[in-house]
């Protein structure tokens, strides 16, 4: 049996008096007399680090936000046999001690286990551990392949902790079993006993008992493949008699688990709520009969994604005890600061050191700035009104009513990147001789699964300001051939017959399209089909995508370069809008071309840029060649490297670029995207969907040869205009 030590575990005397008071209080006491709160125990995924215990917090048991930056509260290495939990149940017991109960498995390993893990606390931050190996333990399951979903009840006939999970015997199906634990909650005590089987289902998981009007209500998965869902079984008998009654209770066609079911505090409602796993998403459904159910998920809020957890009511001062040791800052109490000047997805809030840093765009006065925090109802926020931030942090206190305080040292800086306000990656850039204006034009970013299907374009006199000039290409009205994945667009101005034409050509349904229009900002026509639909003879990798066109300053030829996997040159015709066939060449960087290539000419040399790895992958980088010709062959330097991530700042997936100089100068600055700061690095897949653009200077040595970028977060200076 171990002592777990959660971080910041430095309790004041009071905090200890408060302790030692609460532990008295059984869970009808709680709800009775001083139930203000709400703690859910749950686990986030099947990665090593996602296997663990995490705390969120809820006033009203609908709208819950993370503990500890949503990091583990509990060491999983120190109390399992796998180094992964999953699954946690907590239980307030007739004693007033908590007792947890969690799966020992780590999917890493495969899905197969053979033990759980019992913990008590008297506090809710101190616990005392114990793995329990059935197959070890006990005689009739030595082969048993997994031992899922434990959960603990308490027996008030036979006056014992029962803890029941479901097991999977050779040849056999998931069955839910019972034991009673010793009076320590430190092993089991009797042997596993059948609390319910079902023959009408395959299998029989996740099992959650509640008793409502002298019947308990065994709520579980059934796991046949024609048949899946959540059922409920009635007794009244805790530890037999369970009869399974007809129809689903969940509300949904989708995949669901790990049901829980808690009673709303003074209320006779109940809420059901399972995890939608297929989805990444939890719903919430109400009642109060245990039998009929509406799903409320529009009432129902969370800044994390949990899996398979359970609620559990609590007092003011246990909440108070948990944000004191672990920290928080629920943003739908006091709203995030919502002033327009603040780069809200790049707030940083540091729970552990009680330090929230504001980043702001440029021109914003620092000696006079209010954040405008914004309280809800029973919430309140000081100071009130501007502060000056321009010499040190502003100590502001939150008061979040029935769920406690907390106070943080606010610092302002001003940031300018990301460049754009939002979601947004791909980025191309240029500078029209029409307005005398930067446009750029970027993918539209923060949609699942790269599913944006629309372009914006901005515009700006000094690469620092934008504007938002609308949208430019809406595929569900502009574009006849595509409905989706409006990617990586770029864009060129040409003079024809006197007149400045633009030419946007972009990504649709992995189709290089084209549309055109007379003003940089458009709007712009599409030509009604793909300017490239196949990909070349020979080539049966990678897709078509990541256009880009270059106009050759030496010839005034104009070519189009696109490909994922592989590289295409061809030369446009004078239209701009269809390729001159034979002239198509499929180039050869190194291997660490994957997409994005990026053409321009400076002193007599073309550099070919591109991207390495996967928009997905933190080491999203850029890297370069030269040639003598727009379609001629490489030199790769021997360092090639143009930009790629810095851990010491956040930083990640720098990629897919463009670059501009600035006209009538040697100056010129690259425009990449990255993950978002400073949760991209978090996200797993989703950071290759939620992007930010940002601008660098770029510089050359005397020999030409790209001098590696370091990306900033403070981003470039104003142009002087």
């Amino acid at each position: 049996m171990k002592q777990i030590k959660s971080a910041f575990l430095i309790i004041s005397v009071s905090l200890i008096l408060v302790f030692f008071s609460a532990c008295k209080l059984t869970q009808k006491s709680v709800e009775k007399e001083n139930a203000s709160a709400y703690l859910f125990v749950y686990f986030t995924g099947n990665a090593k680090t996602d296997e663990a215990v995490r705390y969120a917090l809820s006033k009203d048991g609908f709208n819950f936000y993370a503990l500890n930056d949503n990091k583990a509260v509990i060491n999983s290495d120190e109390i399992s046999t796998t180094g992964g939990v999953r699954d946690p149940h907590i239980l307030r017991g007739n004693d007033g001690a908590f007792y947890m109960t969690v799966t020992d498995l780590q999917t890493a390993n495969g899905w197969e286990n053979q033990a759980i893990v019992l913990l008590k606390s008297s506090d809710l931050v101190h616990w005392t551990s114990s793995k329990v190996d059935i197959s070890k333990v006990f005689d009739g399951f030595k082969e048993v392949k997994r031992v899922w979903a434990p959960q603990t009840i308490y027996d008030a006939k036979a006056k014992k902790y029962m803890v029941y999970f479901s097991m999977l015997q050779p040849g056999g199906t998931d069955i839910v079993y019972y034991a009673y634990a010793n009076k320590d909650f430190t092993a089991l005590e009797t042997a596993p006993q059948q609390l319910f089987y079902s023959p009408i289902n395959r299998s029989c998981i996740d099992a959650d008992i509640i008793e409502k009007d002298g019947k308990f209500h065994l709520f579980l998965k059934t796991e046949d493949e024609k048949d899946k869902g959540i059922k409920v079984a009635i007794s009244e008998k805790l530890t037999s008699g369970y009869v399974l009654q007809d129809g689903y209770v969940d509300q949904t066609d989708e995949s669901v688990e790990g049901s829980g079911v808690f009673k709303l505090n003074n209320s006779d409602t109940y809420i059901l709520m399972y995890d939608m796993y297929r989805k990444g998403k939890y719903q919430f459904t109400s009642s109060t009969d245990l039998k009929h159910f509406k799903v409320i998920d529009e009432n129902v809020s969370m800044n994390f994604h949990p899996r398979h957890g359970t609620v559990l009511p609590i007092t003011a001062d246990e909440a108070q005890r948990l944000i004191t040791t672990y920290g928080w800052f629920p943003n739908g109490e006091i709203s995030e600061a919502q002033s327009e000047a603040i780069k809200k997805n790049n707030v940083i809030v540091d729970l552990a050191n009680k330090t929230m840093l504001l980043p702001v765009k440029n021109g914003t006065d620092l000696k006079n700035f209010d954040p405008e925090f914004k309280a809800k109802s029973g919430a309140n926020v000081s100071p009130l009104g501007a502060q000056d931030f321009s010499q040190k942090a502003v100590q502001y206190d939150f008061d979040f009513g029935s769920l406690g305080k907390t106070t943080f040292e606010v610092k302002t800086v001003v940031r300018n990147n990301p460049s754009l306000t939002g979601y947004y990656a791909d980025p191309e850039i240029l500078y029209s001789n029409k307005d005398h204006r930067f446009h750029m034009y970027p993918t539209s970013d923060g949609f699942f699964e790269w599913s944006g299907d629309y372009f914006k374009s901005f515009s700006s006199t000094n690469l620092v300001d934008w504007t938002d000039d609308g949208v430019l290409l809406d595929f569900k009205k502009d574009v006849s051939w595509a409905d989706a994945k409006a990617w990586a667009p770029a864009a060129i101005e040409k003079k024809i017959d006197g007149k400045y034409r633009y030419f946007f050509y972009y990504t649709g349904e992995s189709k290089i399209g084209v549309a055109v229009s007379d003003n940089p900002q458009g709007p712009f026509t599409d030509i009604g089909k793909p300017l490239v639909a196949n990909k070349p003879n020979g080539i049966t990798r990678g897709q078509i995508i990541d256009p880009d066109v270059f106009t050759d300053p030496v010839s005034g030829k104009s070519y189009l370069y696109y490909g994922n996997g592989f590289m295409v040159g061809v030369e446009l015709n004078d239209d701009m809008i269809s390729v001159k066939e034979n002239t198509l060449t499929v180039l050869k960087p190194d291997g660490t071309f994957r997409e994005g290539t990026e053409v321009f000419y400076r002193k007599g040399k073309y550099y070919f840029l591109w991207s390495q790895d996967d928009t997905r992958s933190e080491n999203y980088r850029v890297r370069y060649a030269t040639s003598d010709s727009p379609l001629g062959n490489f030199t790769i330097p021997e360092n090639n490297l143009v930009i790629a991530k810095d851990p010491s700042q956040g930083i990640y997936g720098t990629g897919h670029n463009s670059v501009i100089q600035i006209p009538g100068t040697d100056e010129w600055y690259i425009v990449y995207h990255r993950f978002t700061v400073p949760k991209g690095i978090e996200m797993g897949r989703a950071a290759g969907y939620n992007r930010e653009v940002c601008i660098d200077r770029m510089f050359f040595d005397e020999a030409g040869n790209i001098i590696e970028v370091k990306p900033t977060l403070e981003g470039i200076q104003p142009l002087k205009t």
